[in-house]
């Protein structure tokens, strides 16, 4: 993030260790690797998910983090990037965070090599500190988000998720990380069993508010401005904003709005009008009250931890969640 947000306060320094840790993570005498992950390194994303390792071992670890929080972060950071490189290469895209990605600029086959180098230092970095705790979240995380991947790609063969397949597939893909990310901080500074679940819960919930509101974000950009960029249409994705307006439709309105999702989603007209019809039978204020219900969920879990500074940043960031505008 360019800019700086008051619940990155706590951890400013953390942060810092983080980023020179990151770049030692990726060292290599290899040098078309070499070159390859520095162009890595350089496309910064949010770094959500380091913050909510940092700002979870703070919290249940007595206001301080430690040099296996900052493994912690290295690891699910890592994790996450290799994910991306992979997925650019499934989905054949050309950009990641505003920038050429890898398989656009090296290939497909020199992006999967270096979406495997990244995954064989998860495993080595956790060995190599006998960090397996830290693994075992890490890969249980890997696990769903591989099944939930599967599963969409499934369901969407025929356009079938359901809001029941929805949540399913979003707590797979986007939230098992993020609550991965906030157990591994809770084990990072030893907080009891019971913490580290609470951890893994409240992840879990930030997580599907997370991508209810980046589902959201489309309709709620054309309900303002009336121009459609209809991205999650044109990839004929079925998100919480739509399902509820396929609910609530008649069969004859239905019917001609999967036409639409199935044969005309490259047509501006046509999504325009779909679009239209989403955020007329309430799909935006629908997804907005779902994503606002896990934010209490994880706020519930938040009261019962210890005050200070943490705790305050975590609440903040959960609020930004569910305000974001990309």
């Amino acid at each position: 993030m360019a800019k700086t947000y008051t619940f990155q306060k706590p951890i400013a320094e953390e942060m810092k260790s983080f980023e020179g840790a990151f770049r030692k993570a990726f060292s290599t005498r290899v040098a078309l690797l070499n070159i390859v992950l520095r162009y890595v390194v350089r496309q910064k994303g949010k770094r959500l998910r380091p913050m909510l390792v940092y700002l979870v071992s703070q919290a249940l670890g007595q206001g301080r983090s430690n040099d296996r929080s900052t493994r912690a972060a290295v690891l699910v950071e890592l994790m996450h990037t290799a994910t991306l490189v992979h997925d650019d290469v499934v989905d054949e895209a050309p950009t990641r965070r505003g920038a050429f990605s890898i398989q656009a600029l090296w290939r497909k086959k020199v992006a999967v090599l270096v979406g495997d180098y990244m995954l064989s230092r998860v495993l080595l970095l956790a060995v190599e500190h006998e960090d397996y705790d830290l693994l075992m979240h890490v890969s249980k995380a890997v696990q769903a988000m591989s099944e939930g991947e599967l599963l969409q790609i499934e369901k969407a063969r025929r356009l079938d998720i359901d809001e029941a397949v929805y949540y399913d597939v979003i707590q797979q893909k986007t939230a098992s990380l993020m609550a991965a990310c906030c157990a591994a901080g809770a084990a990072s500074v030893d907080a009891s069993e019971e913490h580290v679940e609470q951890a893994r819960k409240f992840g879990e919930y930030l997580g599907m508010a997370f991508q209810i509101q980046d589902d959201i974000l489309d309709y709620s950009a054309f309900a303002k401005t009336g121009k459609p960029t209809g991205i999650d249409v044109r990839e004929q994705k079925m998100t919480l904003p739509l399902i509820y307006a396929l609910q609530q439709a008649s069969p004859r309105e239905k019917k001609e709005m999967m036409r639409i999702v199935r044969h005309k989603q490259n047509d501006p007209e046509s999504v325009e009008q779909l679009m239209r019809q989403v955020v007329d039978m309430g799909g935006i204020d629908y997804a907005q009250k779902a994503m606002k219900g896990w934010q209490d969920k994880a706020s519930d879990i938040l009261q019962g931890w210890p005050g200070g500074a943490a705790r305050d940043a975590l609440s903040e960031l959960l609020t930004y969640i569910g305000q974001r505008a990309k």
